[in-house]
């Protein structure tokens, strides 16, 4: 055996060990975490939860309220951001492609992309709040809104730019026009993969509470009206966590575990998504 070659499988071993170390070390807090959760709060969990409002101190309750204001608010959020983020990400992937202006708004994007989602929601706080008056539902869906577009259109555009061109100049040679093979050929193709960036997104903004406490705030009280604060389970868990009540913390702990299992099933459908050959087909 020669020198070199011991050297290489040393050196082999080294960073595979290291690498190995690292797994084990984040997967040991990961299931930590997840542990502590599940051990907190599944048992809190009960049919109350989801049929009596947030309680007062000291009261039985439970937050079915805050899970009705979270589907409106994250609705919102998904409905407004993703359009934008498909159909800027097919502008920047189909048509301008290496553009000087592409580049701007790509690097934007990444600015956006990991911007604190505070400073968003202070930012909207600034547009739309003191603007208004007043807290609202339509205030906190913008703010959401806002956090998932850049998620949607990095991940549409790297989808989209993972078609092959073959496929393009297949469908231009046969007389299709430029947004037909874009709507009928390249999104077919990378369908699996934008509905996996839009479940990410989803999943990126069902447990943001800072943007929350400074737009949509919390409600007590059951309310789906839009233009007023609406109760949310983000901002819940952090009223409730921070309280010396025992049942106002048990509640947090059950609605953390509950946002937790929402993410861990859209993640799961997102896989499942990625995974199924029909929409490549």
């Amino acid at each position: 055996m020669s020198a070199r070659y011991l050297r290489r499988r040393v050196v082999n071993w080294v960073n595979l060990s290291m690498s190995v170390l690292g797994t084990l070390f984040g997967l040991f807090w990961l299931v930590w975490l997840l542990w502590t959760l599940v051990e907190r709060g599944v048992r809190w969990l009960g049919p109350e939860l989801f049929t009596q409002n947030t309680p007062p101190p000291l009261a039985p309750g439970g937050f079915a309220n805050a899970i009705v204001g979270s589907i409106l608010i994250t609705a919102l959020g998904v409905i407004v951001g993703t359009p934008i983020g498909i159909l800027a990400a097919t502008w920047l992937a189909e048509f301008s492609r290496r553009s000087r202006l592409a580049a701007v708004i790509r690097f934007v994007n990444d600015i956006l992309l990991s911007a604190p989602s505070i400073v968003i929601g202070v930012f909207i706080y600034g547009v739309v709040v003191a603007r208004f008056g007043h807290f609202s539902g339509w205030a906190g869906g913008l703010a959401l809104a806002i956090i998932m577009l850049p998620v949607v259109l990095r991940t549409t555009e790297d989808m989209l730019k993972l078609v092959p061109d073959q496929m393009r100049e297949a469908a231009a040679a046969l007389g299709a026009p430029r947004w037909r093979v874009t709507v009928m050929v390249v999104y077919r193709a990378a369908l699996g993969g934008i509905i996996t960036g839009v479940l990410l997104g989803v999943a990126r903004i069902s447990g943001e509470t800072a943007p929350l406490l400074f737009t949509a705030l919390n409600n007590q009280f059951w309310s789906t009206d839009m233009n007023r604060p609406i109760a949310n389970l983000p901002v819940m868990i952090f009223q409730f966590a921070m309280s010396p009540y025992d049942n106002w913390q048990h509640l947090a702990w059950a609605a953390a575990l509950l946002i937790t299992l929402a993410i861990l099933a859209l993640s799961l459908f997102a896989r499942l998504v990625i995974r199924s050959r029909s929409f490549v087909k």
